[in-house]
């Protein structure tokens, strides 16, 4: 009697079963290795932003309303954080994980404070230097114009 041998699991297969385990638990980041196989899968989440022309608050505002405490930062004492380009303000990498930073935090230079969207990339914003932030200026999800305060700190 021949043996029959088990067919090799392909590289191919190995990824699919990790995928399926992955979505099946949620997870965001899987990570597997052994011998000379290393696989890593990590979730992007397509979030469906419709594009917003990004304007001034104060162009289109209603005669006789004020343009919000966030786009005044003279109404702030201390130090801002600005953006560097226009796109959408986020303050976590994904909806279901927590924020970068909070109010409250203690920041070290090169660490990710937030992210802004800007024609489908993702664009990490880092701490230039070591501060504290004191109040978050802008709204999760929300058009972000270059300069805008993001965020008042205390260095």
């Amino acid at each position: 009697m021949k043996k029959t041998a088990k067919p090799q699991e392909t590289a191919f297969d190995q990824v699919q079963k990790f995928y399926q385990f992955m979505n099946s638990n949620k997870l965001e980041v899987i990570e597997f290795s052994k011998d000379n196989t290393y696989i890593k899968l990590v979730r992007k989440h397509n979030n469906a932003v419709h594009q917003i022309p990004v304007f001034a608050p104060s162009a289109h505002a209603p005669a006789g309303k004020a343009a919000p405490a966030a786009q005044a930062p003279v109404a702030h004492e201390g130090e801002t954080i600005k953006a560097p380009m226009s796109g959408i303000f986020y303050r976590a990498p994904s909806p279901s994980s927590p924020p970068y930073v909070r109010e409250g935090d203690t920041v070290k230079e090169g660490q990710v404070i937030c992210v802004i969207e800007a024609m489908k990339v993702f664009n990490e914003i880092k701490a230039e230097t070591n501060f504290t932030i004191e109040k978050v200026l802008q709204e999760n999800g929300k058009p972000v114009e270059p300069n805008g305060a993001l965020f008042l700190v205390k260095k």
